[in-house]
């Protein structure tokens, strides 16, 4: 798959977005970057000041405001609720894109401690089932749904102390590829995105002595993000992200 770097504005005019990790890193590019392309986004995350700052960029970008939904991406009940209030409103999700995501801690696995182990696997894994279960109508509903997932190359080669991480988007790549199978005589596609290093906060937590400024910014990955969104166009079931240089 080539990705036009000069996609046209307003290729995704009118199409419903949810994307959740929207607050920071790939989540918000992606979330500002849908916008700017046409898409209405409802973003979710934790923080409200987050959100706030996303919508004023969107505000800013396009003369539109988001929809905010202040979540915690574990909070199962709350998924459910947000698909009923996404129906009511506009009878149809158009994309998806789940950028939310926990590193945990990096350490040998005997030293986790259970709790911290689930965490990862409630963010990374079980949030991203509760999404398919109560999005899955909705995507249906649309002329062409659309479903990013983030995933990380940690999935198909772990390395020692990331255990946690490393299980739960194995675990994604999985339920992704199981879902993508059931939607095959559906208009509904999937495709599971890997970035590969980029300028994030989970990155320099989990690499504190890389310079920064080697790595891509999430911005670099908008115009992919785009173009497995946009429904005219067959998406990969998986998309490794690679730039040849870094941007300014």
């Amino acid at each position: 798959m080539t990705t036009d770097k000069t996609t046209p504005a307003q290729v995704l005019a009118g199409k419903i977005a949810l994307v959740t990790g929207a607050s920071r890193g790939i989540g918000r590019a992606a979330a500002l970057g849908l916008a700017e392309a046409g898409a209405h986004v409802i973003a979710t995350a934790r923080t409200q000041g987050g959100l706030e700052a996303l919508d004023d960029a969107i505000f800013k970008a396009t003369g539109e405001h988001s929809t905010l939904v202040p979540m915690d991406i574990r909070n199962g009940d709350g998924i459910d609720q947000l698909g009923g209030r996404i129906f009511q409103r506009w009878g149809r999700l158009d994309i998806l894109v789940s950028a939310a995501g926990d590193l945990g801690s990096l350490m040998p696995t005997g030293h986790l401690e259970p709790r911290a182990f689930e965490r990862v696997l409630g963010v990374n894994l079980t949030a991203n089932f509760r999404l398919m279960r109560s999005m899955e109508p909705l995507l249906r509903q649309a002329e062409a749904g659309r479903a990013i997932f983030l995933t990380s190359g940690i999935a198909r080669e772990p390395r020692a102390f990331w255990s946690a991480y490393a299980a739960s988007k194995a675990g994604l790549e999985a339920l992704v590829r199981t879902w993508a199978d059931e939607l095959e005589h559906t208009a509904v596609r999937t495709t599971l995105l890997s970035p590969g290093p980029m300028r994030t906060r989970m990155r320099a937590t989990a690499f504190p002595g890389e310079d920064v400024e080697t790595l891509p910014p999430p911005e670099a990955i908008v115009p992919t993000v785009v173009e497995l969104a946009r429904g005219d166009k067959q998406p990969p079931a998986y998309f490794r992200f690679q730039v040849e240089t870094v941007p300014a």
